[in-house]
């Protein structure tokens, strides 16, 4: 039955007739006294009695519990119960669990047929009677279906060249099929001749990598249990052999397949028609569909791949992991086995809860242990202690499911909470202690309209509630800053437990939560106004923890945080910037060297922009000097507006922006240029370049005239030439005529052979 627990107050107010529940409610009436709270009617028992209540005037609403549901056939009892619940409050029943004797069964038998499992086929082709004799045995009631998967039929899965795809075994395998992602072959069946058959026709088929499209084929005989054949009421188990891993949820992007799984079914003439275009599902989502569909999967896997399923079991519920045999001769037994192993051991758990809302186990076994999301025992019949609690309150009627995984048989939990206050009261309108304006509901006054109050004593007259309510809320706050009731649009300040009260227009302030020092309010050197401390005289600080005093202060020019801070506590509290001790310094800020320069110009040489109201716009230099020396060290300097610089060093004085200064008599000027010098050689500059113009031109022309004459004077010597050619024709065609003369005795002159041998070359 529920168990009654009593704990303590967590709401800060109660407010009309809501009831917190986290507490015991006093209804009498008058329990409140003046500036108490109305949450002072919530306690304990024992505090509420030794405040003077009657027993019979408080309100402590017990957990309710009633069967809606409780069939006795059925292996779980109950199967629906209500629940009313006290939030903070557990209420604990019992559940009961009894297996059916020959309770339906439905077996599906999915077989890797990749070319490695050539061997287990031929193994399972002959074992078919014995699988359906093995089914018999467990119940009478027992059906068969059979599926077979090998992978994505794409790169780098499957070799895709056509051929391959269509024969992806080896050459000298006579029977193969094509390649295939996932195919239900036989649906749920009692008939022995069928599934025999069925297996028969399959044939071995084949891929390229190590790794199978496992968890795909689990996901479709998961979803699809229409085409599987599920019944409603049946224990699911999933068979599965393999002699090698599985691919999982991002491996589809080795083929450039990114569309995660949807954990949908898409079976076309019973083939998984989205293989090639939809991701693996990742073990999670394989785990809750196999819970969801209350499917038991058993892992048949070769030596060499126990680990990895062993691994695999750990993540889903309800599952086992048997070793086949080379050629899983021994797969029967192995289910026979795995199926005991499943029936022996009872895991009770829930979906989803509301919010809020906790749930825990205790088995009633030697070997149960309270665990918060589920319960464990190895029985057949077993029983549960079921522990639920509601931690706040719910505006309507919740439901959630408690069953065991791996069975359809679910107990549904109807919840709802108490959170109102169930008083007796006996309804009298007008009520004497509302001052005749409202009736009383569990102590406290319900007001009759137009009149609010503790008591029912304002009325509200042509007023808005909301608007005599704003005038209690400081900034759009909460009325009377939860620090007292708003009563006529004036706040009615509670009292704290130390016997003062809240104050202000707002009940803002308080006198009991000031700071301390030494574990003493303000220090004892003072009083708490409002939450800040007031001091007693010689004694300053937040929690007045100093003596009055400013000795650690004082600079040796007697000043007192060199004017740039105030002391506190005997240490000084500089402006910003400025670093203790003495705020001398401010390392951040900027050099007065550069903020100080045109005043430095203005008050030396009368010069720059502030020359014309110079006491005014540099009053911070209050004292300066003009020396022909400035003393050791870096000065400063700033150029002014004739582009001279000026020296000086400069000194701050106590205060935030008071300096003094000493300038340098002479500044240094840059000297004028030679204004004759320039003019002079830019004349000559001028008229060298002029001249040497003329020359470059002069010359040009020289080579011009040059070119032409030896031109000229070619073209004459030619002519000459030619003259001389014709004479010497001439001459030679007359000395062959008086060669023909001498021939016949007669003889030429000796100067026309002369000038014939040098002048014509003859």
């Amino acid at each position: 039955m529920c168990r009654l627990i009593r704990i303590y107050l967590k709401s800060e107010k109660v407010k009309g007739s809501e009831y917190f529940p986290n507490a015991l409610l006093f209804h009498s009436q008058n329990f409140i006294k003046a500036g108490e709270r109305e949450a002072a009617r919530c306690d304990t028992w024992a505090q509420l009695v030794e405040r003077g209540c009657m027993e019979g005037d408080i309100i402590s609403p017990e957990n309710t519990f009633s069967f809606s549901k409780n069939i006795e056939p059925i292996q779980l009892r109950p199967q629906e119960v209500n629940l009313k619940l006290k939030p903070g409050l557990p209420c604990t029943f019992k559940l009961d669990f009894q297996r059916v004797e020959g309770y339906p069964v439905d077996l599906y038998y999915l077989m890797d047929l990749s070319y490695s499992m050539e061997d287990d086929l031929r193994s399972i082709k002959t074992l078919g009677n014995e699988l359906f004799n093995a089914l018999q045995g467990i119940t009478k009631k027992g059906q068969i279906g059979f599926g077979s998967f090998v992978d994505k039929t794409v790169l780098p899965f499957t070799n895709t060249n056509p051929e391959k795809l269509n024969k992806p075994c080896a050459e000298t395998e006579k029977y193969c099929q094509p390649a295939f992602g996932y195919r239900h072959v036989l649906s749920m069946t009692e008939n022995k001749a069928e599934f025999e058959s069925e297996v028969n026709k399959q044939r071995i088929s084949g891929n390229l990598d190590s790794p199978e499209g496992t968890l795909d084929a689990i996901m479709q005989a998961a979803v699809c249990g229409d085409r599987i054949g599920w019944r409603n009421s049946s224990t699911r188990l999933i068979v599965l052999t393999t002699d090698d891993g599985f691919h999982m949820a991002g491996d589809g992007k080795l083929a450039g397949i990114l569309e995660p799984n949807d954990e949908r079914c898409y079976m076309d003439n019973n083939l998984y028609s989205k293989s090639n275009e939809m991701d693996y599902p990742s073990v999670g989502q394989v785990a809750n569909q196999l819970e969801k569909n209350n499917i038991q999967p058993i892992f048949a896997v070769t030596k060499n791949m126990e680990q990895v399923y062993r691994e695999l079991s750990k993540m889903i519920p309800k599952s086992e992991v048997g070793v086949l045999s080379a050629d899983s001769h021994n797969v029967v037994e192995l289910i026979k086995n795995a199926y005991n192993r499943l029936s022996s051991k009872v895991t009770v758990t829930h979906d989803a809860l509301p919010d809020n809302v906790r749930v825990t186990y205790t088995p009633l076994c030697p070997e149960g242990g309270t665990s918060r999301d589920k319960g464990v025992c190895n029985n057949v019949g077993v029983s549960f202690n079921v522990t639920v609690t509601a931690d706040e309150c719910m505006d309507s009627v919740m439901s959630f499911l408690i069953g065991p995984l791996g069975m359809k048989d679910k107990l549904k939990v109807n919840l709802s909470t108490h959170c109102k206050c169930e008083c007796n009261d006996i309804v009298m309108v007008d009520h004497q202690n509302c001052n005749g304006k409202g009736r009383v509901n569990c102590g406290m006054c319900s007001c009759n309209a137009g009149f609010v109050g503790q008591m029912c004593e304002c009325s509200i007259g042509e007023k808005d509630e909301s608007s005599l309510r704003a005038a209690c809320r400081k900034d759009n706050g909460t009325d009377c800053e939860g620090r007292g009731d708003c009563v006529c649009g004036i706040c009615q300040c509670y009292t704290l437990p130390g016997g003062s009260t809240y104050y202000g227009t707002h009940c803002e302030c308080e006198n009991e939560s000031c700071e301390k020092f030494q574990n003493k309010l303000c220090g004892g050197n003072g009083k708490c106004r409002c939450k800040n401390c007031e001091c007693n005289p010689g004694y300053e600080g937040t929690a007045c923890q100093c003596k009055k005093s400013d000795e650690q202060c004082r600079t040796l020019s007697g000043s007192v945080c060199s004017g740039r801070g105030t002391c506190q506590c005997n240490q000084c509290k500089c402006i910003e910037g400025y670093q203790r001790p003495y705020c001398l310094t401010c390392p951040a800020c900027h050099s007065p060297c550069i903020t100080k320069g045109k005043c430095i110009e203005c008050w030396g040489f009368q010069t720059g922009p502030f020359s014309k109201n110079c006491s005014q716009a540099c009053a911070s230099i209050n004292k300066f000097k003009m020396v022909e020396m400035l003393p050791p060290g870096k000065p400063c300097d700033v150029r002014d507006v004739e582009n001279c610089r000026v020296f000086f060093t400069i000194e701050q004085l106590d205060g935030e922006d008071n300096y003094t200064a000493q300038i340098l008599k002479t500044r240094e000027c840059p000297k004028l240029p030679n204004i004759y010098a320039i003019i002079g050689g830019s004349i000559i500059g001028v008229t060298v370049i002029g001249i040497l113009i003329l020359l470059l031109i002069k010359g040009l022309f020289y080579m011009k005239d040059l070119k032409e004459y030896r031109k000229f004077m070619s073209d004459a010597q030619k002519t000459r030439w030619s003259e001389v050619s014709d004479i010497c024709l001439h001459i030679k065609n007359i000395t062959l005529s008086m060669a023909e003369l001498h021939s016949s005795g007669l003889h030429y002159t000796t100067w026309g052979a002369l000038f014939i041998k040098h002048s014509c070359k003859i």
